[in-house]
C-alpha cells in the first residue's frame, strides 16, 4: 500500500483546533499567569498559534510583538503580521531589533556577515525580548514551531526553541497550512513560502534542499505509521538518499530536544530528565 502527503493531510482540523485550544486554556489556567506573549512574524505557524490563542483565550491578555530585523525581514512580512493582530483586535508591539544586533559587535569575534551564527543572534534576540515581557507581565511565552521543525530541528536552540508552550508542536507542516484554511486565515499567508528570515533571502526549502510534502511524508512514515527508515522509499516512492538525509537531521539535532547532559552518578538511581 502506498503512501501519499493525502494520508498526512488527512485529519479532523476542527477536533485538531478544538484539542489544542482546550490545551491553551489548561495550560494558562493551572500555570497561574496573567496571559502569553507570541512572536508574531506574519508567517503561517505563528499566524495559526496565535488564532488559536485568541479562540481559547480571547484577545485580553494576549500579546504580539512583532521582530523584524529590517535588514531580513521583509516589509510584506511585517505588514502581514500587524494586520493579522489588528483583525483579531489584540495588543502588539512592533520592536526592529537592528540596532539589539548591531550591539552585539562589542564583542571582538563578533561580524554581522556571518549568516547562522548572525541568525541565529536573531532568534535568540527575540527569545529574550519575549521572556522580558513574559516576566514584567507575569506571562508565559507560547511558541509556534510545529511538528516538522520539532523532528528535524530546523529551529535556534534557545531561540525560537525557547518557549514555554508549543501548541503546534502536534501538527507538520503542511497540516499547519490546512489549519490555517480552516481558520480562515488571509491566503496570502496560509501559501507564503515558509522562512525564517534570519538572513536576506532566508527560505526554508532552500536551505533545507527538500519541500515541505516530502519531508512531512517521511517522518509521518517513521513517526506515525512506525515504518522502517529503509523500508520509506517502498511505501512512499520517496529516494532512498531523500530519507537517509531527513534522518541524519532527525539525529544529528537531537541535543535540541533533550535536557542539557548531566553527568551519572552513582547515588541517583532515576532521573526525571525525559527526551522531549
Amino acid at each position: 500500500m502506498k503512501i501519499t502527503i493525502e494520508d498526512v493531510l488527512n485529519i479532523p482540523y476542527t477536533k485538531a483546533a478544538s484539542i489544542i485550544e482546550s490545551f491553551i486554556q489548561e495550560v494558562i489556567e493551572n500555570s497561574n499567569v496573567e496571559g502569553v506573549v507570541i512572536g508574531l512574524s506574519g508567517g503561517i505557524d505563528s499566524s495559526v498559534t496565535l488564532t488559536l490563542a485568541v479562540n481559547a483565550l480571547g484577545k485580553n491578555n494576549i500579546t504580539a510583538l512583532i521582530m523584524p530585523d529590517t535588514r531580513t525581514t521583509p516589509e510584506e512580512d511585517v505588514k502581514d503580521a500587524i494586520e493579522l493582530a489588528k483583525q483579531l483586535e489584540i495588543e502588539y508591539h512592533l520592536i526592529k531589533i537592528d540596532n539589539v544586533v548591531d550591539s552585539f559587535s562589542a564583542a571582538p569575534f563578533f561580524d554581522l556577515e556571518e549568516k547562522i551564527p548572525t541568525g541565529n543572534l536573531r532568534a535568540r534576540v527575540r527569545m529574550c525580548l519575549l521572556y522580558y515581557y513574559a516576566n514584567k507581565h507575569n506571562y508565559i511565552v507560547v511558541g509556534t514551531s510545529d511538528r516538522s521543525e520539532l523532528l528535524i530541528g530546523y529551529y535556534t536552540k534557545y531561540g525560537d526553541g525557547g518557549v514555554d508552550i508549543l501548541p503546534i508542536g502536534c501538527l507538520y507542516k503542511t497540516q499547519v497550512r490546512k489549519l490555517g484554511e480552516y481558520l480562515g486565515l488571509p491566503k496570502k499567508i496560509v501559501t507564503k513560502p515558509s522562512s525564517p528570515a534570519l538572513w536576506p533571502g532566508h527560505l526554508a526549502e532552500k536551505e533545507l534542499g527538500l519541500k515541505y510534502e516530502v519531508i512531512d511524508l517521511v517522518l509521518y512514515a517513521i513517526f506515525d505509521l512506525g515504518i522502517p527508515p529503509n523500508k520509506v522509499p517502498e511505501y512512499t516512492d520517496v529516494d532512498p538518499d531523500v530519507v537517509i538525509k531527513i534522518m541524519k537531521m532527525h539525529k544529528s539535532t537531537r541535543h535540541k530536544r533533550v535536557f542539557p547532559a548531566i553527568p551519572k552518578v552513582p547515588w541517583i538511581k532515576n532521573s526525571p530528565i525525559k527526551e522531549l
